[in-house]
């Protein structure tokens, strides 16, 4: 058995999917999740995902780069990607760290977000770039 980090089995790629599999992305997570999170921002209140997050370079777009769409407000800082098919928000470069992406561990292969214990909520609504 591997060992897990987050619940998450600590192996050099993972898959992670939209919900429809118009969009497959691969992730190098070499110490699983890390600092899973919620955020309460505007968007990520309503979107309510778990994330972590990668750097740059962590992530590759296998599959369905032309059905990403961006979305992006407030400061335009941070580009939030979903599947223009089904809706699901993949990732995000994130706002706070643009050498980043922040990732949807509910498009993770295998892996279910509800069975990380103690997610925190960061204060989005209070985001220090906003200052």
């Amino acid at each position: 058995m591997l060992k897990q980090v987050g619940g998450v089995p600590i192996r050099a790629k993972h898959r992670a999917t939209c919900h429809c599999g118009s969009v497959e992305l691969e992730l190098d997570l070499p110490d699983g999740i890390v600092n899973p999170r919620r955020c309460d921002c505007s968007i990520c209140r309503r979107k309510g995902a778990v994330v972590a997050s990668v750097s740059l370079s962590g992530i590759r777009i296998v599959k369905g780069a032309e059905h990403l769409k961006l979305y992006q407000f407030n400061t335009c800082t941070a580009k939030h990607y979903f599947c223009s098919h089904c809706g699901i928000y993949t990732h995000h470069q994130r706002r706070s760290n643009p050498e980043q992406y922040g990732f949807n561990v509910g498009c993770l292969e295998g892996v279910n977000p509800f069975d990380i214990a103690d997610v925190p909520t960061n204060d989005g609504v209070n985001h220090p770039a906003d200052r």
